[in-house]
């Protein structure tokens, strides 16, 4: 039965961008360029940062990107951290790298993200990247932000002139995608309404939303009677649900109730399957344009 709707595919948007990330890697090394190199720093045994980091890996391995994964224990001092983080900042033959959050609670995150180098900062977490953003100058976008952008601009969905409300005010991907939103760009040129949890009657933003981006983490949260007929909607939550039915013992699901909300919805991401796979593309891209830059080969 043809849906009213159509997916935002972010798992085949990330193929596609495999695809293209691949190309030019290739093309860099048949230059007599090295390939881009990036490390991944995993502190403790946190199982859904296993996951992640172990996708990434496999990712960078399609494409022709050299990568590995830095291991510790959970209790290295913040001291040891900073200097590990020091060591990397000095590779010269290291493109980029990303410390995966969440930190064990004795060390700063926020102290660690100051440490790394902005021009290896691929996460684009250092408050010189955040900055840039900002003010549209070129640096690393944060993944999220910039998956989420990307789906939009593959799928020609216009913000021009539209009214997007973003539901969540987090530094990864709230306030950043509502920066990139409000940009001279495309997508960008937006009206951009940025809701949070001190916000009263979120449901009356949303209603005249043409573009609802739900990045709370609050499971079905965003409702039917929220959404007005014809909205962008694109969901960022990934909450474990308990899930007997499940192999693992749980579910991911989204901050919007799909089922009641997709039918009145032009486009609507899946979960999972939509942003998800946009975010770890989203890396792998920051990662070839940092080489690029180190090799004196940004376009």
């Amino acid at each position: 039965m043809e849906t009213p709707y159509t997916l935002l595919d972010g798992k085949e948007i990330n193929r596609q961008m495999r695809e293209e990330i691949k190309a030019e890697v290739e093309k860099m090394v048949a230059e007599g360029h090295k390939s881009p190199r990036l490390i991944a720093v995993l502190v403790g045994h946190d199982g859904g940062s296993e996951t992640y980091v172990h996708n990434k890996m496999i990712t960078c391995e399609a494409c022709g990107i050299r990568s590995e994964t830095l291991r510790f224990e959970a209790d290295i001092t913040e001291e040891e951290l900073l200097k590990e983080v020091a060591k990397l900042n000095a590779d010269d033959d290291l493109d980029g790298f990303i410390v995966q959050l969440p930190l064990p609670k004795h060390i700063d995150a926020q102290k660690v993200i100051e440490a790394i180098d902005p021009r290896k900062d691929v996460d684009g977490f250092h408050p010189t990247n955040v900055g840039k953003l900002s003010i549209g100058l070129p640096g690393f976008v944060s993944a999220t932000p910039f998956g989420i952008c990307e789906l939009l601009r593959r799928y020609n969905i216009s913000t021009d002139g539209k009214h997007v409300v973003v539901l969540g005010r987090s530094d990864i991907v709230g306030k950043p995608v509502a920066q990139l939103l409000l940009h001279k760009d495309n997508p960008g040129n937006a009206t951009v309404t940025v809701c949070h949890s001190h916000t009263k009657d979120i449901a009356f933003y949303t209603r005249h939303a043409d573009v609802i981006i739900a990045a709370l983490g609050q499971p079905h949260f965003v409702k039917a009677d929220m959404v007005k007929e014809g909205a962008v909607v694109i969901d960022v939550g990934t909450t474990r649900v308990p899930d007997a039915s499940r192999a693992k013992g749980f579910r991911l699901c989204g901050d919007v109730d799909f089922d009641n909300v997709a039918p009145k919805c032009s486009y609507i991401t899946p979960v999972p399957g939509g942003v998800g796979p946009m975010t770890i593309i989203a890396l792998l891209h920051n990662t070839l344009l940092a080489a690029r830059r180190n090799r004196g080969l940004e376009k």
